[in-house]
């Protein structure tokens, strides 16, 4: 999980939640796409399921406002 600063402006703080295994990013959650993105095989099948439940969606786009917008100076 990080936090992506690409300017000084708040409206640009992106969150990305990847998902790895031995070392090879399989699947990732992106704000600024608003859903998950499988890299394998392996992850398109698991980006699809998680993508129809609405809640683990909500979910993962409130955590830029609570990790990433709370934490501003920290990471700034």
């Amino acid at each position: 999980t990080r936090c992506v600063f690409n300017s000084s402006e708040l409206k640009d703080i992106q969150y990305v939640e990847s998902y790895c295994y031995d070392k090879l990013e399989y699947a990732r959650f992106d704000s600024n796409v608003g859903k998950f993105v499988g890299y394998t095989e392996y992850g398109v099948k698991n980006a699809e399921i998680w993508n129809k439940d609405t809640s683990l969606i909500a979910g993962r786009k409130a955590q830029r406002e609570a990790y990433c917008m709370n934490h501003v100076t920290a990471f700034y």
